[in-house]
Parts: structure tokens; C-alpha cells; sequence
């Protein structure tokens, strides 16, 4: 993939909060653009690639589904390429979170991550 490509056209989805990092998504055509920002580390950032279909796919498989990790992403995604490691997965939650199809579980205290996923779109 070239990176003017890659850039060129993206729209804003939105954002995401994490433990220790903020994430802000964009659209480009068949992939998000997942960018994220240490909060305790000045400059600090990191960016990730994901396929549209790979977020398709975790939307219609966790649809309604309360208390997920990323782990369990993995695990239900280990017979097909779309969710190939728990970043991948944690990577593809982020954007449904900030496509408002997903929500961190805040009401769980520890080191893990929570997803509640909305009933949302078919």
C-alpha cells in the first residue's frame, strides 16, 4: 500500500478512549486509519491499518453482546484472517467505538478492556 494512498481522502469517524491511549479513526475507502496518542508521553503516537471487512465482520458477530475483550474477538475470529492478533482486535473494537456501534465498559476497573456492543445495524 503507498502511503499517498493511503492518506489521500480519508474522512473523520471519530475517537475512542482507552486506558492509556486516545484513538482517532478515519475512513478510506475499504480500511480505517486508526491513529493513537499516548496520554502520559509527549509526542507519542502510533498508527494502525484496518480492513472494513474485518470490522463488518466483528459488528455481526458480537452484535448485542455485553462485557467483550480481545480476546474473545480473537478467539471467535480464529477460523478466518479477519482478527489475526489481540492489537488487531483491540484495533478493530476502537473504530466500532467510535462509529458508535461499541462502548468501553467503564463500570470495570483493572487492567483488561470491556466492550459493550449496540444491537445496532444488520
Amino acid at each position: 500500500m503507498k502511503i499517498k494512498n493511503l492518506v489521500k481522502g480519508l474522512d473523520y469517524v471519530g475517537d475512542a478512549e482507552g486506558k492509556r491511549q486516545r484513538y482517532y479513526v478515519f475512513r478510506g475507502g475499504d480500511y480505517f486509519l486508526v491513529l493513537s496518542f499516548s496520554k502520559t508521553k509527549a509526542r507519542a503516537g502510533n498508527f494502525n491499518i484496518v480492513d472494513a471487512e474485518a470490522v463488518d465482520y466483528v459488528r455481526s458477530r458480537f452484535r448485542g453482546r455485553k462485557s467483550v475483550t480481545s480476546n474473545d474477538v480473537v478467539a471467535k475470529a480464529r477460523r478466518t484472517r479477519h482478527v489475526p492478533t489481540r492489537l488487531a482486535a483491540l484495533n478493530i473494537v476502537y473504530v466500532l467505538v467510535a462509529l458508535g456501534e461499541a462502548r468501553v465498559d467503564s463500570r470495570r476497573g483493572g487492567q483488561k478492556l470491556y466492550f459493550n456492543f449496540s444491537h445496532g445495524r444488520a
